[in-house]
């Protein structure tokens, strides 16, 4: 049976690509420069979060760069977050690596800052810790507005920094 060179020649090509892939690394700065060098597959860096603001049918709120809805929880006192654990696996922070960035309707000066237990930055807006809701499924959505939920009520936020109350809550 006579053998094609192409399938000689594959088995050294797949051992020689998932050596070059990585592995284990013996010490040295050669691990940090192979993370440094990530391919455009791997994940981007993580970025400044974004405050901007959407008009929905409570108003013009505050959102995401990614158009998620913004909530400030009342059990906070200042910018020192008390939502942790479970809480904050339903109402995740808004985490970002450097002061967020205004956007459109936001105003940068109300932009600022709090350290989570951990050392995570959290934004905040007009002093408020911000939020998303896992219940929001998509851009813009408000699900979350007045659920009461570990302990206090949740309300999305206007540009101006004030919560915004759905008329009769």
């Amino acid at each position: 049976m006579k053998h094609s060179p192409v399938l000689l020649i594959a088995p050294a090509a797949i051992a020689l690509a998932i050596a070059g892939c990585g592995g284990a690394s013996s010490g040295g700065s050669s691990g940090a420069t192979a993370a440094s060098t990530a391919t455009p597959a791997a994940s981007p860096a993580p970025k400044a979060a974004v405050v901007d603001v959407r008009s929905t049918g409570l108003g013009r709120i505050l959102v995401d760069g990614q158009g998620r809805t913004l909530y400030l929880f009342e059990k906070d006192k200042g910018p020192k977050s008390s939502c942790a654990g479970e809480c904050a696996s339903d109402w995740p922070p808004l985490i970002t690596t450097s002061r967020a960035t205004a956007a459109k309707g936001a105003t940068s000066r109300l932009l600022g800052t709090a350290k989570r237990p951990g050392g995570a930055l959290q934004a905040t807006y007009a002093g408020h810790p911000l939020y998303l809701y896992e219940g929001d499924s998509r851009p813009s959505q408000t699900t979350g507005e007045g659920l009461e939920a570990f302990g206090a009520e949740w309300y999305v936020l206007g540009p101006s920094g004030k919560k915004v109350e759905e008329a009769g809550s």
